[in-house]
């Protein structure tokens, strides 16, 4: 790593996706569930439900000869093994599994999956893209307001130290001035207060306006942490993980980088969006314990259910991993309201 001083988004790239030091793509590295967990590794309940959507989509679609899953910032393929596990044997057999990592293919991987680097052609396929927790490794850029109120591009070393750099000016500051609120531009008085910073979600608005572009026909679903723009945090929310847990965000390949994505400024016209909670709630899985009636007739099964309603109940915990913003933006109108009144 070069450790002079460069914005945030460079540095990030860098560090994330070198091709001999990256965290991501580090030769022989243990990938995303080496470090910290996302839903997909939580439980297989996960996969279920997007087999569940994916099942949707293809009905929404008249049961195509090739149907497209296509997993963008696929880890190591444990969202795709896991979906082509739940999917029934019909809609297996029209599946084309599409793995889009920057990582190399893991070994032991169901040869079925497609593993490449980049997205598919744009209008290629028609399907399901789903990204989990992609968006927000998206690097971006980093401002912070300086002593009188200025925003300017803040710039990193390796070793994590920062300076403020030039002003932030062009599509990054109308960027801002549209989606970042509480605006950190100086007001008509001249106001505007220090040490405010946010992140430039701009890469992140084209990445997605990207992965859509890549179906013909179907949904493509972005989940991830986010927030709305009547509620943007004061300082940012750029950190860092490393084995499991938050650290200090160092772009020096030794930590994950990321932070929050602004999906209300990544979503298109025809986009809905809610709550992982009731996206999963509408996909069927459920936090309830079984009724106690169950542990008489079968123990076993008692333990089971008790179990999967542990899982679904940490995957749609609101305060947690249920509070992720799911995005979900329709391609050729068939796709739109899957997940409303149970779906179609």
């Amino acid at each position: 790593m070069t450790n002079e001083w460069c914005g945030w988004r460079e540095a990030t790239e860098r560090a994330l996706y070198g091709p001999d030091s990256g965290f991501y793509t580090r030769p022989g590295g243990p990938g995303p569930a080496g470090h910290f967990r996302t839903s997909v590794h939580v439980s297989p309940l996960y996969a279920g439900a997007v087999a569940t959507l994916l099942c949707r989509v293809d009905a929404a679609l008249g049961h195509p000869d090739e149907l497209a899953l296509v997993d963008v910032g696929a880890g190591r393929g444990e969202l795709l093994t896991g979906v082509l596990a739940a999917l029934p044997a019909e809609v297996s057999a029209r599946v084309r599994p599409y793995a889009v990592e920057r990582a190399a293919r893991p070994q032991g991987l169901d040869p079925r999956i497609d593993w490449r680097g980049e997205l598919p052609a744009p209008g290629s396929v028609s399907g399901l893209l789903f990204a989990n927790e992609w968006l927000d490794n998206v690097p971006v850029e980093v401002v912070e307001t300086d002593d009188d109120g200025v925003p300017r591009r803040v710039l990193v070393r390796a070793d994590g130290t920062e300076r403020l750099g030039e002003p932030v000016d062009g599509a990054d500051a109308e960027w801002l001035r549209r989606w970042w609120t509480p605006p950190l531009a100086p007001d008509a008085t001249g106001g505007g207060s220090p040490g405010l910073r946010a992140e430039i979600g701009r890469p992140r608005d084209e990445a997605w306006a990207r992965a859509v572009r890549t179906l013909r026909a179907g949904l493509a679903v972005a989940a991830d942490y986010a927030h709305e723009r009547g509620d943007r945090p004061l300082f940012g929310t750029l950190t860092g993980f490393r084995d499991g847990r938050e650290v200090r965000p160092v772009p020096d390949g030794s930590c994950d980088i990321t932070a929050h994505v602004a999906l209300d400024a990544c979503a298109g016209p025809s986009a809905e969006r809610l709550t992982q909670r009731a996206a999963l709630h509408a996909l069927g899985v459920d936090g309830r314990r079984p009724p106690l009636t169950l542990a008489a007739t079968d123990p076993s099964g008692y333990v089971r259910a008790l179990g999967a309603a542990g899982s679904a109940a940490e995957l749609t915990d609101p305060a947690g991993l249920g509070g992720f913003g799911w995005l979900l933006e329709p391609v050729g109108g068939a796709c739109a309201g899957l997940l409303g009144a149970g779906g179609a």
